[in-house]
C-alpha cells in the first residue's frame, strides 16, 4: 500500500515537473512514466489513464490553493467577517498563494498559448475551486452585487501582475521584484474592493 501511494505521488509530481519544463505538448503516458521512472501501466492502474492523472495533479499536487488557504483558515472565522473584508482577504490570499507557487505560474503561462484537453481539465479544477469558495464563503451572495464579476476583475489583475513579475521588474512605476511594490498593490486591491462593494 505504501508503494502504491509513493508511486501515485511520483506520477503526480512528474506531471508538474514536465509541465513546467516543456509545456502541455510534452505530456503523454510514456513521457510521464519515464519522468517518474515507473512502468506506464501504473498510470492506468492508479488513475485510469492520462486524464485521471491530470485531474489528480490538479486536485492533489498543490497546483491550486485550497478553499481554506484562499479563505485564510477556518470557514467559520471567514464567515464572521463583513462581505467587504471577506473579499479583501480572498484577493490578498489569492495573490500570496500564487506568488508561493512558481510551478503554477509556469503552467498558467503555458495555458495562455496552448488549449487542449489537459488545459481544460486544469481550468475546470480552478473553476470548481473558486465556485466552491463563493458558495461556502458568501452564502448571502444572491443579495449582493455581482461579486463573481468583481472577483474576476480583481483576480485577472492579480494573475496578470504575478505572471508578469516572473520576467519583468517594473510595471507602472511599481517594483514587482520588491516587497514594497507588492505591499502597495495589496493596499490598492483593498481600496478597489472598498469602492466596488462599499460598506
Amino acid at each position: 500500500m505504501r508503494n502504491a501511494e509513493a508511486t501515485r505521488k511520483l506520477l503526480i509530481q512528474a506531471v508538474g515537473s514536465l509541465l513546467a519544463r516543456k509545456g502541455f505538448t510534452a505530456i503523454g503516458v510514456n513521457a510521464l512514466a519515464r519522468e517518474a521512472k515507473v512502468d506506464k501501466v501504473l498510470i492506468y492502474r492508479y488513475f485510469d489513464g492520462l486524464p485521471g492523472l491530470i485531474q489528480a495533479f490538479g486536485r492533489e499536487g498543490g497546483f491550486w490553493p485550497s478553499d481554506e488557504e484562499l479563505m485564510g483558515g477556518r470557514i467559520e472565522d471567514f464567515l464572521e467577517k463583513p462581505v467587504r473584508e471577506r473579499l479583501q482577504r480572498l484577493a490578498l490570499n489569492f495573490l500570496q498563494s500564487l506568488r508561493r507557487r512558481p510551478l503554477t505560474l509556469e503552467i498558467m503561462a503555458w495555458e495562455m498559448v496552448e488549449k487542449n484537453e489537459l488545459t481544460e481539465e486544469l481550468e475546470r479544477i480552478r473553476e470548481q475551486s473558486i465556485l466552491a469558495v463563493f458558495s461556502r464563503g458568501f452564502p448571502e451572495k444572491a443579495a449582493l452585487p455581482d461579486i463573481e464579476a468583481m472577483a474576476a476583475i480583481v483576480g485577472a489583475a492579480i494573475s496578470y501582475l504575478v505572471l508578469r513579475a516572473r520576467n519583468t521588474k517594473w510595471y507602472t512605476g511599481l517594483n514587482l521584484q520588491d516587497e514594497s511594490g507588492w505591499h502597495r498593490l495589496e493596499l490598492a486591491f483593498c481600496e478597489l474592493i472598498d469602492g466596488l462593494v462599499g460598506n
